[in-house]
């Protein structure tokens, strides 16, 4: 488990973590590939009744192309579904990686997060117009928002801005930044790094 999370902290390659851990390289790879699911972060059944959720999207920079695809940062990346417990700001729910260049509106479903969200209230920003999620208010062209609207907007963004930080933690993890793993070692290592993320921020 050590040399599972020593790889996603520091991102280091076969060679340097085999010579780090006095393993071979194929060793370190399989240790890798055996025992990243067991962190895995687990789903909720269900959550408690008035359990208030956030979510967003995040962008991992991934070298597979296979499951990545060109994004808005102009890199091959795969696009991650979080949602984050409002209160412990604690991930509780993961979508399965989708390429990129998806909008988080159509990932949100395709992902799985929504059906995983499915018993909880869950605020989004603006990009997920549509989806039933709680989203600030949207201005008309040439028509001021309401008081009590904007109120509930300046509101809306400061108890958003939690998923924020918890993307920070998780991306302290660096194979967050630059992802060599192919098929769907992503997800298990974005799986794996929010169970380890939410450990680190209990204490």
């Amino acid at each position: 488990m050590l040399l599972v999370a020593t790889y996603w902290r520091t991102n280091l390659t076969m060679r340097q973590l085999a010579a780090v851990f006095g393993v071979s390289k194929s060793a370190a790879a399989r240790v890798i590939e055996d025992l990243g699911p067991a962190l895995a972060l687990r789903p909720h059944a269900r959550f408690a009744r008035g359990a208030v959720l956030i979510v967003d999207g995040t962008l991992v920079p991934t070298r597979d192309r296979k499951v990545a695809a060109q994004s808005k940062n102009y890199r091959y990346s795969t696009n991650h579904e979080v949602a984050i417990d409002a209160d412990t700001e604690r991930v509780v729910a993961l979508g399965k990686p989708l390429p990129g260049n998806r909008n988080d509106c159509r990932a949100w479903t395709e992902s799985g997060a929504a059906h995983a969200c499915r018993n909880a209230v869950v605020i989004a920003d603006g990009g997920y117009q549509g989806t039933g999620l709680i989203i600030p208010h949207r201005r008309s062209p040439g028509v001021e928002l309401l008081e009590w609207k904007q109120a509930h907007n300046k509101s809306h963004r400061k108890v958003r801005a939690r998923v924020e930080h918890a993307f920070a933690r998780m991306k302290t993890w660096k194979l967050l930044r630059d992802c060599r793993l192919r098929g769907d070692g992503v997800g298990v290592a974005m799986a794996g790094v929010a169970t380890l993320a939410n450990l680190a921020h209990a204490h």
